[in-house]
């Protein structure tokens, strides 16, 4: 596990879990006693075992991908939290879905305050959740290149999302992805730059990194 803390705001990053090793995070307020957890893969319980004594409020899946659903039913039967997804996600039976959540919405855990940014191309309805210094990015930005994708259209739709949505963060901001090690924003700036300078096939699509250079 990881941790970031702000005051009595932490995140938690648990992982890697399961045969695709996934992060899940949790969300903390350790005043308020109050947590969210965003996604919910496999090995759900040690997920549970992050929470301590905090009661889980909600829970966001950042996209649909069965990977990050693993642990549903174990996650929401222990905790009874409501489960968001963006407004534009497909592909997730609707009686698994509490509320949709639109761009820009605040989301309340005590006082902390998460900032939903829709990043559409790894699915239709992705998103990243801001707070203060820590972007966690589900599937859509990595250390090294963005998410995969499934057309060349997925590929230029998330290049898009993440040069206009996250790439004009501050240089400082964690960027905390759905998978592996974090990076920064200020390091996935320069990472894309390379990767623009260079020309690239049209149908440049699947599992890109910022240093293709086909």
């Amino acid at each position: 596990m990881e941790l970031y803390r702000e005051g009595d705001i932490e995140v938690v990053r648990v992982g890697p879990l399961g045969p695709y090793g996934n992060n899940a995070y949790i969300v903390r307020d350790a005043a308020a006693r109050e947590s969210l957890i965003v996604d919910m893969p496999a090995e759900g319980e040690k997920i549970l075992q992050a929470l301590a004594d905090a009661r889980v409020t909600s829970i966001v899946a950042t996209h649909w991908h069965p990977d990050h659903w693993m642990s549903y039913d174990l996650v929401r039967s222990a905790t009874g939290a409501p489960v968001y997804v963006h407004e534009a996600e497909v592909n997730i039976p609707p009686e698994r879905i509490d509320a949709r959540l639109r761009d820009g919405q605040e989301l309340r855990v005590g006082s902390a305050h998460l900032r939903v940014i829709h990043t559409p191309g790894h699915t239709p309805g992705s998103i990243c959740l801001l707070l203060g210094k820590v972007l966690l990015t589900g599937d859509t930005l990595f250390p090294g290149g963005p998410g995969r994708t499934a057309r060349p259209e997925d590929l230029s739709t998330e290049i898009r999302s993440i040069v206009e949505r996250l790439l004009p963060l501050p240089d400082d901001v964690l960027v905390w992805p759905g998978h592996g090690d974090p990076t920064t924003i200020g390091r996935s700036r320069e990472e894309y730059r390379l990767f623009a300078s260079r020309p690239h096939r049209p149908d440049l699509h699947g599992d890109v990194t910022w240093d293709t250079t086909e």
